[in-house]
C-alpha cells in the first residue's frame, strides 16, 4: 500500500519519494489508519521497519491542517538518548522542509541557558528530547504542556526501565496536571515492547488506577530476525578478543565491497581499552559510549563520532548498548559483539542495528566458552540459528567436525 492510500499529506509523500520510499511497511499500514482515526496505539516490530515514520506521518498531517489558535507545542516526543532524539529531529527535518511547522531538539548535552533562549526565538510546534531535559523546561515553565494533542515515547520500554523511569514518571505526571489527558493521542514504540511491557508502561503514562484503553499493534516484520539477518559465532579467549576482533576486521573487507561494522560492548571502560587498541593498530574507527570512571564523552564528541561513522570517515564504530539504542545509520553491513547479553531483548537490538529497509545483514559474536553457552541459549529462545565460524589464514572458515 502506498502512503496517500493510507492519508498522508501530500507534500510528506513527495518528501518520501526523494529517498525513493513509496510503499509502507507492514507496521507503517497498521500504525497510520489507527493514529489518523484518533486511537492512542502502543506498536512493536522489528528493528529497521520505519516505526519513525509510522508516527510521525499521521501525526504531521494532522498538524498541518491544524489551526493554530494557540501557542505549541503540540507534538511532544521523548526518547532515551541524545543519538536517538537527534536522529528523530534530523527525520523531522527532512519531512518539515518548506513547511511552517517548527521543531525544537531539547538534549541535555546543550546549554540550558543557550537551549532556553534558542526556545523562546523558534517557538515551536513539536518538541523531541530525552525525559530529563524535557522535565526541566517544564518545571521552569518554558515548556508548556496544556496544549498537547499527540505524545510520543520512542523506545518505550527503556523510558520506563533504571534510571530513566523517575524522570518519565515525573514528566508524564506534569503533563496530566497541565494537559487534557484524555484528549492527547499517545504513541509507544519499541521493537522489544511486549503486551506484558504495555502495562508497566499504562501504569508510568497513565494515572495509577485511571488507565486508558490502549490499542495494541504488532507487526509482522520481526521474522526480519530469522530471514535477513545470519547469526555467526567465534570462539576466542578473553585475552584475544581484541586481536581476534581486528583479524575479522581483516577478513571481512574486500576491494568490491565496504565494510561498516559496530561494534558492542557492554561496559564503556571496555569499549574505550577497544577503540584506543584498534586506533594504535590504525584501524578507522571511533567511539559512542557514556561515562567511563569519572569521565564522560560530551554531546559534542558522540556526535562527531557518530557522523564519521555514517557519513563513512572511518570504517568502524565502538558503542555501548546505551549509546546506540535505536540508532538507525544506513548500510551497515556487520554488528559484532564481544560479549553476550542476558538479556534477549539487548541481542535482539543489537542484531536490528543491520538488514535494515529491507537489506542483508551479520551478526556476529565474539566468546569464550561461557559466553558461547549463554548465546546456544539465546539462539533457542529467539528460534535462530547461529552459525560456528573460525578464523584461518586471512579468512572466515567454517569448522571442520572432528
Amino acid at each position: 500500500m502506498n502512503f496517500e492510500q493510507l492519508g498522508v499529506a501530500a507534500c510528506f509523500v513527495k518528501s518520501l519519494e526523494k529517498r525513493s520510499i513509496k510503499e509502507a511497511t507492514d507496521i507503517q499500514c497498521k500504525v497510520i489508519p489507527s493514529l489518523n482515526a484518533g486511537e492512542s496505539v502502543f506498536f512493536t516490530s522489528a528493528t529497521g521497519t520505519g516505526k519513525t515514520f509510522a508516527y510521525l506521518l499521521p501525526l504531521l498531517t494532522a498538524l498541518i491542517g491544524k489551526e493554530k489558535t494557540t501557542f505549541g507545542p503540540y507534538i511532544l516526543i521523548a526518547a532515551p538518548t541524545l543519538e536517538l532524539c537527534s536522529q528523530i529531529s534530523s527525520e523531522l527535518d527532512f519531512l518539515l522542509e518548506g513547511s511552517p511547522i517548527r521543531s525544537f531538539l531539547a538534549i541535555g548535552s546543550i546549554s540550558l541557558d543557550r537551549q532556553i533562549e534558542n526556545y523562546k526565538k523558534t517557538k515551536p510546534d513539536i518538541v523531541i528530547g530525552n525525559p530529563n531535559r524535557l522535565l526541566l523546561l517544564a518545571q521552569k515553565k518554558i515548556l508548556k504542556l496544556n496544549n498537547l494533542s499527540s505524545l510520543v515515547f520512542d523506545e518505550a520500554d527503556r523510558l520506563v526501565s533504571g534510571e530513566m523511569i523517575d524522570d518519565t514518571a515525573e514528566l508524564c505526571s506534569l503533563i496530566r496536571k497541565f494537559a487534557k489527558i484524555d484528549k492527547i493521542l499517545i504513541a509507544a514504540c519499541s521493537a522489544t515492547i511486549n503486551k506484558k511491557c504495555v502495562d508497566k508502561v499504562s501504569d508510568v503514562f497513565f494515572e495509577e488506577g485511571q488507565g486508558r484503553e490502549v490499542k495494541f499493534i504488532e507487526s509482522e516484520d520481526n521474522e526480519i530476525l530469522r530471514d535477513k539477518i545470519e547469526h555467526w559465532a567465534i570462539f576466542s579467549e578473553k585475552r584475544r578478543k581484541d586481536q581476534t576482533l581486528r583479524s575479522l576486521l581483516a577478513a571481512i573487507k574486500t576491494k568490491k565491497s565496504r565494510v561498516k561494522a559496530l561494534v558492542f560492548i557492554s561496559k564503556g571502560d571496555e569499549a574505550a581499552l577497544v577503540l584506543s587498541r584498534l586506533q594504535y593498530h590504525h584501524v578507522p574507527c571511533s567511539g559512542l559510549f557514556g561515562k567511563i570512571g569519572k569521565n564522560q564523552l560530551s554531546g559534542a564528541e558522540r556526535k562527531e563520532a557518530l557522523e564519521l561513522f555514517r557519513n563513512g570517515s572511518v570504517d568502524v564504530l565502538v558503542s555501548t548498548d546505551l549509546a546506540a539504542r535505536g540508532l538507525d545509520i544506513p548500510d551497515i553491513t556487520h554488528v559484532i559483539a564481544l560479549d553476550v547479553p542476558s538479556d534477549s531483548e539487548v541481542y535482539i537490538h543489537r542484531c536490528g542495528r543491520t538488514g535494515r529497509a529491507g537489506k542483508r545483514g551479520i551478526m556476529v559474536t565474539i566468546g569464550d566458552e561461557t559466553q558461547m553457552r549463554l548465546l546456544a541459549s539465546l539462539e533457542k529462545k529467539l528460534k535462530i540459528r547461529v552459525n560456528p565460524k573460525e578464523l584461518y589464514m586471512g579468512k572466515i572458515c567454517v569448522p571442520e567436525v572432528e
